[in-house]
């Protein structure tokens, strides 16, 4: 028989996890572009939360913390995912690589305005993601995910002014790149 702290305290963690569920899986997505991947993520992000919960000091946000978690094991998983892909290539370079095949679904409605739309959704994501860690950051928590300036501020542990620099940067940046590719196919 369980007693009532530990019952309170899977009560309180179940709340959570209905009230924080579907944004910190969005986050996850919004990074690794991949909804299985999103979900394991969003898994491990609920089970440090749950280990934690008793540590959480409250100097922020619960929702500003969990959120942390999310964006930290996210960009976790995008580094190990680029180790691997490193070694994938060097076990393709010396021929030790059994060929894969990726399966590409077919979109549904018009066929020209789906590939248009794809292409665009990859120059961007492509765009987004050779910029620096920090202001991908930044363009995924706000124009992604919706947090203000201030809870991105508390989600990264930077100060208000920074956030908005990075955003700044991002911005200035994305916007050269965007205007380089799309200069060069005009």
């Amino acid at each position: 028989m369980q007693s009532h702290k530990s019952m309170d305290k899977f009560t309180n963690f179940r709340s959570i996890v209905e009230s924080h569920q579907e944004k910190v899986r969005t986050t996850c997505f919004r990074y690794v572009h991949n909804a299985e991947d999103a979900d394991d993520i969003a898994q491990e992000v609920f089970v440090q939360v749950y280990e934690s919960l008793t540590h959480f000091r409250e100097d922020a946000e619960l929702s500003t913390w969990i959120y942390r978690i999310a964006v930290n094991k996210s960009l976790d998983f995008l580094r190990k995912k680029k180790r691997k892909k490193r070694f994938a290539q060097l076990t393709t370079l010396f021929g030790f690589d059994e060929g894969k095949e990726e399966i590409i679904l077919p979109a549904s409605g018009d066929p020209q305005q789906d590939m248009e739309a794809n292409e665009q959704k990859h120059v961007l994501n492509t765009a987004i993601e050779r910029l620096p860690e920090n202001q991908q950051t930044v363009i995924t928590l706000s124009k992604y995910q919706g947090f203000s300036n201030k809870e991105i501020a508390d989600i990264m542990k930077l100060s208000l002014s920074a956030v908005e620099a990075l955003m700044h940067r991002a911005k200035k940046n994305l916007h050269k790149r965007l205007y380089n590719y799309y200069e060069k196919i005009a």
